[in-house]
This record gives structure tokens, C-alpha cells and sequence, in this order.
């Protein structure tokens, strides 16, 4: 069974409710107090979407909106283990997959409609070596380097730009957290 504009992915659990210790000591994490941190946001990917030909294949794994499980997710009919990520290249704010990870080469490969941006921090300017200034209030997230590259606003890996104030949803990418923003969030590119 193939969707037409949504992936399929296999899920066992919508949330990681259980860490191994080192020492392989499995505990069970209580997730009602803060369900948002401990919602799943991959899975290997079942089947890709129909109508668009996104590169991804059966068996290479899904990194998608933390959505796409809420409330117990969108199952498909009939397919307990079976949820739907919906995907558009027409209309981009509609995607909720992000990006997916080749199974045989391990490239991570953006997709339509997201920008994956690692943290950036400007170097702040010294006037002198005895003075230290000390922040204390933190400055929201409105900058980041560019990842993997942006295709459909020609912005290229290693390119820092600007974006709107509190769209700095963070993910974990194959260990390594990014911060998400839909590419219309997108405002400038530092020069």
C-alpha cells in the first residue's frame, strides 16, 4: 500500500518512554509530565509517497514533525504500528516530513519545505581583557548555519541566515540536534 502525499512509517511506540543505562538496565520514563521531550519523531520509512519522487526508499528512516504522533498519531486504517506523514511540494507549510536518512550511505537528505540549521553564535567583540561582560537573560534563537543546504531558496551548506524569533524547534538527527525552521520562516542570508 502506497499513499499518495504521505509517507509510511513503521512505529512501535509515539513516545520514547524507556532509556537503557550503561550497564543495559532498562527504566521506564513517566511521560505525562512533559510529553513534548519524549515524543518519537522517526521511524524507518514503509513506503514513500506516490505522486512525488523524493529520493527516499523503504527501509531508510524518517525524521519528521513531532505532530505527526500527538494524540496518538495518524495510524492508517487498520495498521496499529502505521502512521502517516503527510508531504506536499506544492504546498510546503502542509509537510511534515523533514528529512530522511539513506540506509546504505548514511547522507542525511533534506526535504521540500525545511531548513535544518546547526547553532551559530557570533563572535562578540573584547574591548578590553580585565572587563567581562555577563549576560543575564538569554536572547532568543534568530540565527543559524545551514546544514545540508537549501535547494529551493539557493542557499548552500555553511551559509548563516535569519529567522523569525521562537521558530528554533529543535530535532536530533542521527544523534545530533539541529534546529528546524519551515523554510518560509526563513528572513535573510548573512553576507
Amino acid at each position: 500500500m502506497k499513499a499518495l502525499e504521505a509517507f509510511i512509517v513503521e512505529l512501535k511506540n509515539n513516545v520514547n518512554d524507556t532509556i537503557t543505562t550503561d550497564s543495559g538496565l532498562e527504566l521506564y520514563v513517566d511521560t505525562r509530565f512533559n510529553e513534548f521531550d519524549y515524543r518519537v519523531n522517526e521511524g524507518p520509512i514503509h513506503n514513500p509517497p506516490a505522486r512525488y519522487e523524493t529520493g527516499a526508499k523503504p527501509g531508510d528512516t524518517l525524521y519528521f514533525h513531532h505532530h505527526v504522533v500527538l494524540d496518538k498519531g495518524q495510524i492508517m486504517p487498520g495498521e496499529e504500528d502505521k502512521y502517516l506523514v503527510f508531504y506536499n511540494e506544492q504546498q510546503a507549510s502542509a509537510n511534515q516530513a523533514i528529512a530522511y536518512k539513506d540506509q546504505e550511505t548514511g547522507e542525511i537528505h533534506q526535504l521540500f519545505g525545511w531548513a535544518l540549521l546547526e547553532p551559530y553564535e557570533e563572535e562578540e567583540k573584547k574591548d578590553s581583557e580585565i572587563i567581562e561582560v555577563v549576560k543575564l537573560k538569554q536572547s532568543p534563537v534568530t540565527k543559524g548555519k545551514v546544514a545540508f543546504g537549501v535547494k529551493e531558496v539557493g542557499l548552500e551548506k555553511g551559509d548563516v541566515v535569519g529567522f523569525k524569533k521562537n521558530r528554533d524547534y529543535r530535532i536530533k538527527i542521527d544523534g545530533k540536534e539541529y534546529y528546524r525552521v519551515a523554510v518560509t520562516e526563513l528572513l535573510y542570508k548573512q553576507l
